[in-house]
């Protein structure tokens, strides 16, 4: 398990690294042709768009992965015990029913239906559309993998308190 979440972890981070460094090049050449050279690059500024989507996409999978996602946790944290859990699950499986929903099968829709291109660089807009559920997948297979995560502590817990 801890080799499955070390390549998950390695893949979304080389993804974002990647992403960034495109943000940063691009950006820098945006900034130069239009002061230095007079003559903006319409390119990097579509590209820098595009990018961006995809960085934030990929950026919120992460945070998904390493349980830094934005949670209102006024009445999560104020219960104890078995409400705690029951209240856990339910919200996890709110999460899991929105990202299959409107990122997996919402965004599989639009990445295959789609049928506009981008107006400077041509570019399918399926190919902007299918972070949705690329991100989705990330997300489902990165709380799974919490799940089997905290079953194993639990059972591991139980294992000891028995002996």
């Amino acid at each position: 398990m801890k080799k499955v979440n070390k390549i998950v972890d390695a893949v979304m981070r080389f993804l974002m690294a990647v992403a960034m460094f495109l943000l940063v090049v691009f950006g820098f050449w945006q900034i130069f042709s239009r002061w230095i050279l007079k003559n903006p690059s319409t390119f990097t500024d579509e590209a820098l768009r595009y990018i961006l989507i995809w960085a934030s996409m990929i950026g919120s999978a992460y945070c998904f992965y390493t349980n830094q996602h934005l949670s209102l946790g006024l009445v999560k944290d104020r219960l104890k015990g078995v409400p705690k859990i029951i209240i856990d699950v339910f919200i996890e499986g709110c999460v899991l029913f929105f990202v299959l929903y409107v990122f997996v099968k919402g965004g599989w829709a639009l990445s295959v239906y789609s049928t506009n291109a981008s107006s400077v660089m041509h570019i399918p807009f399926k190919v902007l559309y299918a972070i949705l559920p690329i991100t989705g997948i990330m997300i489902v297979i990165a709380r799974v993998l919490k799940y089997i995560e905290l079953l194993q502590d639990y059972l591991k817990a139980r294992k000891e308190g028995n002996n």
